[in-house]
């Protein structure tokens, strides 16, 4: 079993990924992106580095005896001006510029071919955790019904779309009306923003209706960046009235699964995961 590097930003997944090495008996040393990565990180074998201490980051990799990294966790594009690189990270940064100016998917693949020039293998977290990707049908209790399979269709076909212009990841389709698209923001705010919508635009408490949908781009790489849902996205599609979440099996992560199934259950809320390539 190969010793994992696992390069945390925020969120839940690196303290999921982490805790699932722990528990499988994995070697881990875990790199704390400053500014990003939560304190429940800090007992785990690792170091703080900073995001364009890139040369810092190899070596206290190579140090620990890493053979494998896995890159997860929330980070929001850096201000370049304001980064403080070591002498790697410079030599880098006027490319990383230029990729970033491509978009978020383009400056990502640079990441991960600098990590896999100096030897590493690059697992996704679906990789780390076979157990994290949706599952193909529903996942729970609940199921979509007509309407709402009617546009848990037109809200992949959106998804999808954007995705193919790297604005990002989600959509929200009611009655076949597309409520919002997901941009910079991330899901949590737009579906917030669905929330506010006039009621009739969208389901309620007692009659919910709209699906969100989740996809990957298509140039995306995937052992980096799939979409992810977890308890905040199902209280959040709860409470803007939906009826449901979809995503494409395999390649959407669900986190705390069992509490999520549970919450989608008490709330109601329908998971389902589409074959890749289906409708």
């Amino acid at each position: 079993m190969r010793k994992l590097g696992l390069i945390a930003g925020g969120g839940g997944l690196p303290v999921e990924i982490a805790e699932h090495c722990l528990r499988a008996g994995r070697p881990l040393f875990v790199v704390r992106l400053k500014g990003f990565a939560g304190p429940e990180l800090a007992p785990y074998a690792g170091a703080e580095i900073g995001i364009a201490e890139l040369g810092k980051c190899i070596k206290a990799l190579k140090r620990a005896g890493c053979e494998a990294i896995c890159l997860v966790g929330n980070v929001s594009r850096p201000d370049f001006s304001a980064l403080i690189p070591d002498l790697r990270g410079l030599a880098v940064l006027p490319a990383a510029i230029a990729a970033a100016r491509k978009g978020d998917d383009a400056l990502l693949r640079l990441m991960v071919g600098e990590f896999e020039k100096e030897g590493f293998a690059v697992e996704g977290a679906h990789e780390v955790m076979d157990d994290l990707g949706l599952p193909p049908g529903p996942l729970g209790r609940c199921a979509p019904g007509e309407e709402a399979q009617a546009d848990l269709v037109r809200a992949l076909e959106v998804a999808r779309a954007i995705g193919r212009l790297d604005v990002g990841q989600a959509a929200v389709v009611c009655r076949g009306l597309v409520l919002a698209v997901e941009a910079q923001e991330g899901t949590d705010a737009m579906l917030a923003r669905v929330a506010e919508l006039p009621a009739a635009l969208r389901g309620r408490p007692g009659a919910p209706c709209g699906v969100l949908a989740k996809a990957p781009k298509p140039i995306q790489e995937t052992r980096v960046d799939l979409p992810t849902i977890g308890l905040a996205t199902v209280q959040a599609v709860a409470r803007a009235g939906l009826a449901g979440i979809a995503g494409e099996a395999g390649r959407l992560l669900v986190l705390d699964r069992e509490a999520v199934i549970a919450m989608a259950d008490e709330l109601g809320v329908f998971i389902v995961g589409v074959e890749s390539g289906q409708p």
